[in-house]
C-alpha cells in the first residue's frame, strides 16, 4: 500500500474540513450580524428534510403599551353608606345580627327637567340633554348600584368568605340611538361605539377557576353554646349494673366553644364543657355530680393553606373587582353620554328633515295652483295637473312619515332623560334641539394616530378591566398551585378534667355492699372544680401532625392547568383590545375626514339643486319648460336635502364615538365623574364644535297640512274676462 497517497488523502479531508467549519463560522456570523438569529433561539428546527431559509432582519420592537390610566377617584360611592364596613357592638350590640336596608330608589324626574318646559315645548340643548340623562337615566342609575354591590364583597371576604362577584357589563336599556335619517355610513367599518363589556370573564366558559384554591380559614369568630336541660327514668333489664330497678338521671348540660381563624392560616378552637348530674344509682359516688373539660388546640396549616398570600386572596380580588366597578361606571357614563348625543342628533335630523319635507310640500302645492290655473286658461295640458297632484299626495305622505318619525324619536330622548313619563305635560310636550353642530375642524382629525390609540390605551376602561381582570387571575393562579400540595397540619393542645359534687345518699361500697361512710367521697366546689382545669392536676396535653396526601391529585391538577389556560387566554383577550382599540381609533379618524367630505359635497348638490330648481320654475313660467321637469328638480332638491342632513348628523355622530374610544368624554365635556355617581350634577357640561340653531321653524304639520287643503278647496281665483268680449 501506497502510505503517501493514504497521507495526502487525509490531509485533503482535513483541509476540506476546515474550510467547512470556517464558511459555517461564516454563516453563524453573518447570521448573528444580521440579527436572523430569532429563529435558532426559538428552537425551531427544519422539518421534512426541507432546508432553513435566510431570515429578513429583524423589524424594530414596538413600542410598549402605556400604563393606564386607572379610574379616579378609586371607590366611589352614591350616598354616605360605606358598605365595607360592619356594624359593631357598641352603638347597639344586637345590630350585627340585624339585616341593613337601603333606601329606596327615586322614580322621580329632576327638578331641571321641568324648568326646560316653556309654553307646552322642552327647548333642549345637547348639553341639558346629557346633564338630564346623568341625573335620569336608568341605565347609569341602574349601573350605580354596582358599586355599592362591591363593596359587600369586600366586607364578605374581610371575614374570610369568598366573594360573589360583581356586575361589569353595559347596561344598555336605554333605547335609540341613531334614527332613520341617519344613513350613510362614516369610515371604512362604520364603526360608532367602542367595544363594551370588558372584564365580564373569559366568553364560552360557564364556570371558571377564578376563586378556586384552598378556602381561606373564618376570620370571624363564632361562640357556640349549648345549654340542656335533661330528666330521664330509665327501667333497668339489670338491676345489677346500677342496683335499682329504675333509673332516674337528671343532667344540666353547659357546653361552649369558640373558634378563630387567622389570615396566616392558624385555626384555634377552645371548648368548655360543664355538666350537672344527679342520680339515684347505688354505684354514683357523687350526686349531685360537677364535671367540667376543657381543650385548647391550635393547628396551623404548613403546605396548602399556609400564609398570608393564600388566605387573604379574596381581600385582593374583592378590591380589584371594586375597581372594576368604578371603571365599569366610567364606561358606562362614556357610553350612555354617547348614545344621548347619537339620540340627540337623530332628533335634530328628524326636525329637519320634517322641516325640509314641508318645504318640499308648499312647493308642491304652489306648483300644483300654478298649473290648474294654466289648465283653467288653456296653457297647459290636464296630465300636467295629474302629475302635480301625484306629487302632491308623495310629498303629504312624506310628512306624514317625517312627523311619526320625528315624534318617535322625541319619544326616544324622552325616555333617555327621564325616569317618569306619567306626567301629561312632559308626556305631550315636544322636544325641540337647540343646537347644531358646527363643522369647525376638531384637534383630533390632524393628530397623528399613533398619539390617539396611545391616549385610548391609557384611558380605555376596556383595557383597564382587562388587566385587572388579569390580576385576579394571577391570584387565582397563586391559590391553584397552593391547592395542589398535600395537606400538612402542625397542631398543639392543652386540656383538663375535673370532677367536683357531694357523696351520693344512695352510695354503697361496690366491694362490700355497705352504705358508704360519710366523708368516703370529700366534697368538692365547682370553683374548686375550675381551678383544677389549669393546675395540671389532670391534664391532657399534647401535638402532633396530620397528613392528608392525595395519591393521584387529578382534581387538583385539572384545575390548575385550567387556570393557566384561563390566565393565558385573558393575556390574549388584553392584546386583543389593544388591536381593536388601534383599529377603532384609525377607523374613527377616517369616519371624520369621509364624513367631513360627505358634507361638504352634500352642501355642494344641495346649492346646485337649489339654483336649477330656481331657473326651472323660470322656464315654466316663460312657457320653455314642463310640470314633469320642474317635479325632477323638486325630487332632486328633496334627496340633497335629506343628503345634508344625514351626513351633518352621521359627522356629528363619528365624532361623539371618537370621543368614547379616546375615553376623553368626560374631561373634554367638563363632566365630574364625582357628580354623576351621586346623582347630583352641579354643573352642565360644555360641548364644543356646536352652534344655535339659526331657525326653529315651528313644525305643527297638521295645522299646515289644514290650511294648505283649505286653499285647495277653494280651487284658483276666478280670472277677470277680457274687455273687447261682446256681451251676449
Amino acid at each position: 500500500m501506497d502510505f503517501s497517497l493514504v497521507k495526502a488523502g487525509k490531509a485533503k479531508r482535513r483541509k476540506q474540513s476546515d474550510i467547512f467549519m470556517k464558511l459555517k463560522a461564516g454563516a453563524v456570523l453573518s447570521c448573528l450580524l444580521a440579527g436572523t438569529t430569532s429563529g435558532w433561539a426559538a428552537g425551531i428546527p427544519a422539518q421534512d428534510g426541507q432546508q432553513t431559509t435566510s431570515q429578513p432582519a429583524a423589524l424594530p420592537a414596538a413600542p410598549a403599551q402605556p400604563a393606564p390610566n386607572f379610574t379616579k377617584p378609586l371607590f366611589m360611592r352614591p350616598s354616605d353608606r360605606d358598605f365595607t364596613k360592619a356594624r359593631g357592638y357598641f352603638k347597639n350590640p344586637l345590630a350585627p345580627y340585624l339585616p341593613t336596608s337601603a333606601p329606596p330608589g327615586n322614580f322621580a324626574n329632576s327638578p331641571k327637567l321641568g324648568e326646560l318646559i316653556k309654553d307646552g315645548k322642552i327647548y333642549l340643548s345637547l348639553s341639558d340633554a346629557i346633564l338630564l340623562a346623568l341625573e335620569n337615566n336608568y341605565d347609569i342609575a341602574i349601573q350605580r348600584y354596582n358599586l355599592d354591590i362591591a363593596d359587600t364583597d369586600i366586607l364578605r371576604t374581610r371575614a374570610g368568605g369568598s366573594f360573589l362577584g360583581v356586575n361589569s357589563g353595559l347596561v344598555e336599556g336605554t333605547l335609540g340611538g341613531s334614527g332613520q335619517t341617519v344613513t350613510s355610513g362614516g369610515g371604512p367599518g362604520g364603526t360608532s361605539a367602542s367595544a363594551g363589556g370588558a372584564a365580564s370573564g373569559s366568553g364560552g366558559l360557564a364556570l371558571t377557576t377564578n376563586g378556586g384554591g384552598p378556602t381561606p380559614e373564618n376570620l370571624d369568630p363564632v361562640v357556640t353554646g349549648t345549654v340542656q336541660l335533661e330528666r330521664q327514668a330509665t327501667q333497668e333489664l339489670s338491676p345489677l349494673f346500677y342496683g335499682t330497678d329504675v333509673l332516674n338521671q337528671n343532667t344540666n348540660t353547659y357546653n361552649f366553644a369558640y373558634n378563630q381563624g387567622f389570615i396566616t392560616g392558624t385555626a384555634l378552637q377552645v371548648t368548655f364543657n360543664n355538666s350537672y348530674t344527679t342520680s339515684n344509682s347505688l354505684f354514683s359516688t357523687y350526686s349531685p355530680a360537677l364535671q367540667t373539660t376543657f381543650n385548647a388546640q391550635l393547628t396551623q396549616h404548613i403546605l396548602q393553606g399556609f400564609g398570608w398570600g393564600i388566605n387573604g386572596r379574596f381581600m385582593v380580588q374583592a378590591k380589584n373587582n371594586r375597581r372594576v366597578a368604578d371603571s365599569a361606571f366610567r364606561q358606562q357614563l362614556l357610553y350612555t353620554v354617547n348614545q344621548v348625543e347619537n339620540i340627540y342628533w337623530g332628533l335634530v335630523s328628524a326636525y329637519e328633515d320634517l322641516q325640509a319635507k314641508q318645504r318640499s310640500l308648499e312647493q308642491s302645492q304652489s306648483l300644483l295652483a300654478d298649473d290648474k290655473r294654466s289648465l283653467q286658461i288653456g296653457t297647459m295640458a290636464p296630465l300636467d295637473v295629474v302629475s302635480a297632484t301625484s306629487s302632491v299626495e308623495t310629498d303629504r305622505q312624506a310628512v306624514i312619515s317625517s312627523e311619526s318619525n320625528l315624534e318617535y324619536q322625541q319619544l326616544l330622548m324622552k325616555q333617555a332623560i327621564a325616569r317618569s313619563l306619567e306626567d301629561p305635560v312632559l308626556a305631550n310636550a315636544p322636544v325641540i334641539p337647540t343646537d347644531r353642530v358646527s363643522l369647525i375642524e376638531m384637534p383630533e382629525e390632524r393628530e397623528s394616530a399613533d398619539d390617539l390609540v396611545r391616549q385610548a390605551d391609557a384611558n380605555s376602561p376596556s383595557i383597564e378591566q382587562a388587566i385587572l381582570t388579569l390580576k385576579n387571575d394571577e391570584i387565582t393562579l397563586k391559590g391553584e398551585k397552593n391547592g395542589m400540595l398535600p395537606q400538612v397540619d402542625v397542631y398543639a393542645f392543652y386540656g383538663a378534667s375535673a370532677l367536683g359534687g357531694q357523696q351520693s345518699p344512695n352510695c354503697e361500697n361496690f366491694y362490700t355492699g355497705e352504705t358508704c361512710a360519710p366523708n368516703t367521697y370529700p366534697s368538692t366546689s365547682y370553683t374548686s372544680a375550675f381551678g383544677n382545669l389549669f393546675d395540671s392536676s389532670s391534664p391532657n396535653k399534647g401535638a402532633g401532625v396530620q397528613i392528608n396526601i392525595p395519591l393521584r391529585n387529578r382534581v387538583a391538577q385539572s384545575a390548575q392547568a385550567r387556570s393557566e389556560l384561563e390566565y393565558r387566554q385573558a393575556q390574549m383577550r388584553l392584546q386583543q383590545l389593544y388591536v381593536q382599540t388601534r383599529m377603532n381609533v384609525i377607523n374613527a379618524q377616517f369616519a371624520l375626514t369621509n364624513d367631513r367630505a360627505s358634507v361638504q359635497s352634500a352642501n355642494a348638490t344641495l346649492e346646485y339643486d337649489r339654483q336649477s330648481l330656481d331657473a326651472e320654475l323660470k322656464k315654466l313660467h316663460l312657457g320653455a319648460s314642463t310640470t314633469a321637469n320642474v317635479l325632477q328638480q323638486q325630487r332632486a332638491l328633496a334627496i340633497a336635502q335629506n343628503s345634508v342632513i344625514s351626513a351633518t348628523a352621521k359627522y356629528a355622530i363619528d365624532r361623539a364615538a371618537l370621543d368614547e374610544i379616546l375615553a376623553s368624554t368626560l374631561d373634554r365635556y367638563n363632566i365630574s365623574i364625582t357628580d354623576a355617581v351621586t346623582g347630583n350634577v352641579k354643573s352642565s357640561p360644555v360641548i364644543p364644535g356646536l352652534q344655535p340653531a339659526s331657525n326653529l321653524r315651528e313644525v305643527s304639520v297638521p295645522a299646515q297640512q289644514q290650511k294648505l287643503q283649505q286653499q285647495e278647496q277653494q280651487g284658483p281665483p276666478q280670472q277677470p274676462k277680457p274687455i273687447d268680449q261682446p256681451q251676449q
